[in-house]
């Protein structure tokens, strides 16, 4: 399934829901729950840093999220998935801050678009595997059997 046979997916498969009890996550690129109900097959990808095909890393976080988010969808892509097919993200950032807080919401928001967003958590962390790396995001697809 690619990203554009995802938006076909019968949505009794992946729900996501944002309870009017719970602030609204939308500003900040994310729902607070994904339901998968019936049979399904779940990707679960090991989390992909910013680095290139020649495993380059820049000292930019904005560069280095862009390309871990054009990771995350290559190996989606290659399990026959799209970004839709997305129940939830985790995200690994060093040296978390307000200002990196807002470049991942606002590149989460422009890749869903109208979409429903998975569920996801940031977690701060004091550094990742590489030298240099500044961010890892780590996803969940659903796809129907």
């Amino acid at each position: 399934m690619n990203a554009a046979t995802s938006a076909s997916r019968p949505r009794a498969l992946l729900d996501f829901v944002n309870p009017a009890s719970l602030y609204d996550p939308a500003p900040n690129g994310y729902s607070h729950l994904a339901v998968v109900q019936g049979p399904a097959r779940l990707l679960l990808l090991s989390g992909q840093g910013g680095e290139d095909v020649h495993g380059l890393l820049s000292e930019d976080f904005g560069t280095q999220l862009d390309q871990a988010l054009l990771n995350v969808r290559l190996a989606l892509r290659a399990a026959g998935a799209g970004i839709h097919d997305v129940a939830r993200l985790t995200v690994l950032v060093v040296d978390h801050s307000e200002a990196r807080l807002a470049l991942l919401s606002g590149a989460l928001k422009a890749l869903w678009g109208d979409a429903p967003t998975p569920a996801c958590t940031l977690i701060p962390v004091p550094r990742l595997a590489l030298d240099g790396m500044l961010i890892e995001i780590e996803a969940t697809a659903v796809l129907a059997q």
